[in-house]
């Protein structure tokens, strides 16, 4: 009789302080082991796994490519990698971000669920956004169990919320709930279970698929273009999900496709701001170069095209320290 023997946890902003509470109260002896994907920077210096390993039990280390599975353990991806599961062992991979980031929490509940199917606990804990539903939602399908940091509690309610909304969770608990649900899940009989298979199929998060060299069909193109690295996007629906990908594997939904075309415009701006100061600052130059030969009708059209740089620019400005999304339409609307 088979049990549920792979836990994956996934979080962002906030979801440290609800880890620390769920690891807290798993026992030593928890016949599972437990997978952790936090949002974290590039640069991030490395020590969420001696963080966590003060508040538990467990074992707990960060995630080896290659490395093998054992029970009693906590594995940690690291920053700037994808974690994702093979039949017995790991792999960390720098394959393309997902929702703007890597590690990303649905390459992980991705690759436990086609690995793993119904042994899986997938938990959401406390994050911006919406990363991590996707990877949910296949759990579920694949016969796993989906729980849910309550969003009343959590600092961020993004993830959780996004998970609520698309996936039929078996669980939404406060987060001093969450551990004894999961050693009793874990300690649960779940009847005879199809063997897994040795030869999983290749994620896009290893980095080695290419849509356009393997006539892959990915869906419709979208008129959007990837924020990563600016191919183009197509248009695809997991249920009543909607994703974007590209041919490399950037994949997005919705809300972190907007966020990342909101950080692209703040960026365009911004560029803008300084081409135009810069353009001022050169017409002003060249109009007291003009003025100092006695060319004072060249001089004063160098002065009109400073000010018209320099009013174009207040106008971006304007936008740029306005917090309202109302305020940039009306801002151009000038």
């Amino acid at each position: 009789m088979a049990q549920r023997s792979v836990v994956v946890i996934g979080g962002s902003a906030g979801g440290l302080e609800a880890l620390r509470r769920v690891l807290r109260d798993l026992p030593a002896d928890l016949e599972a082991a437990v997978f952790v994907v936090l949002h974290s920077a590039a640069e991030s210096p490395g020590l969420l796994d001696s963080i966590l390993a003060r508040h538990t039990a467990l074992r707990v280390q960060y995630a080896h490519d290659g490395a093998r599975i054992h029970e009693g353990h906590v594995y940690v991806a690291r920053a700037d990698r994808h974690l994702i599961l093979k039949p017995g062992y790991m792999r960390v991979t720098n394959g393309p971000k997902e929702n703007r980031f890597r590690p990303a929490v649905d390459p992980l509940f991705r690759t436990a669920a086609d690995v793993y199917g119904p042994r899986v606990i997938g938990l959401v804990l406390s994050g911006g956004q919406d990363d991590g539903a996707v990877g949910l939602a296949l759990i579920k399908r694949s016969g796993g169990v989906a729980i849910v940091q309550d969003p009343e509690e959590a600092l961020a309610s993004g993830m959780p919320t996004a998970a609520i909304a698309h996936v039929k969770v078996d669980r939404v608990l406060k987060s001093d709930a969450i551990a004894p649900a999961l050693v009793a899940l874990v300690r649960e009989s779940i009847g005879a279970v199809v063997e897994m298979s040795k030869s999983p199929r290749t994620d896009v998060a290893e980095g080695v698929q290419d849509a356009i060299h393997q006539a892959k069909a990915l869906g419709p193109p979208s008129p959007y273009s990837c924020p990563e690295c600016g191919g183009t996007l197509w248009e695809f629906r997991d249920g009543e999900l909607l994703q974007y990908h590209c041919h490399l594997g950037h994949r997005f939904s919705g809300d972190s496709l907007a966020a990342a075309q909101s950080e692209a415009l703040d960026l365009a701006l911004w560029t803008a701001l300084r081409a135009l100061e810069e353009h001022s600052a050169l017409h002003t130059r060249m109009a007291k170069h003009a003025h100092g030969r006695g060319l004072d009708l060249i001089a004063q059209k160098y002065e009109q095209e400073a000010r018209d740089a320099e009013d174009r620019a207040d106008r971006i400005r304007r936008v740029l320290i306005s917090d309202s999304p109302v305020s940039i339409r009306a801002g151009f609307a000038v």
